[in-house]
């Protein structure tokens, strides 16, 4: 994987990001979706050492070198979403000008018992990184160890943050 090429084109996709919020004043290009949740699987991937199932798949996005399965999240703002509950969860943030951190990692369990009732089954639940963190705190459970430091991020002139 060539994770050294990520702070660069996250640089430039900011940049780009940037210039089309000049050219239509009052419109917001915010990087999301499918970008945003594939991104953060390939920064787990390389700074917690795991594998990747198939994308797209249903309740996990990865398995861990103890064999435990993950779903990872990546969001730029207050909170992140689920459908189904996981055996483990890793939720990461990224902020443009800080870089990457890690908001939540372990079980599941507790995170899906506090938003289970808050949609049908199979849509999305929110639920805000502040609540991930009181979990955290209330429930802890063994993390994923991560065995990399994230990549490092770029400003516009392509220094590491």
């Amino acid at each position: 994987m060539a994770i050294t090429e990520i702070p660069a084109l996250i640089a430039q996709l900011y940049q780009i990001v940037d210039r089309l919020e000049q050219i239509v004043p009052g419109r917001k290009f915010t990087p999301d979706g499918h970008l945003v949740g594939s991104l953060g699987e390939a920064v787990a991937e390389y700074s917690y050492g795991l594998t990747l199932l198939a994308a797209s798949f249903k309740q996990h996005d990865a398995i861990s070198p103890e064999k435990i399965c993950v779903q990872i999240k990546l969001t730029q703002g207050t909170s992140v979403g689920l459908s189904y509950t996981c055996d483990h969860l890793l939720v990461l943030h990224l902020d443009r000008h800080k870089g990457f951190s890690e908001v939540y990692n372990g079980s599941g369990a507790p995170v899906w018992e506090h938003i289970s009732h808050k949609a049908d089954h199979g849509r999305q639940r929110p639920i805000s990184l502040v609540q991930l963190r009181k979990i955290a705190l209330l429930s802890p459970s063994a993390p994923i160890t991560q065995i990399r430091p994230f990549p490092a991020l770029m400003d516009d002139d392509h220094k590491i943050i």
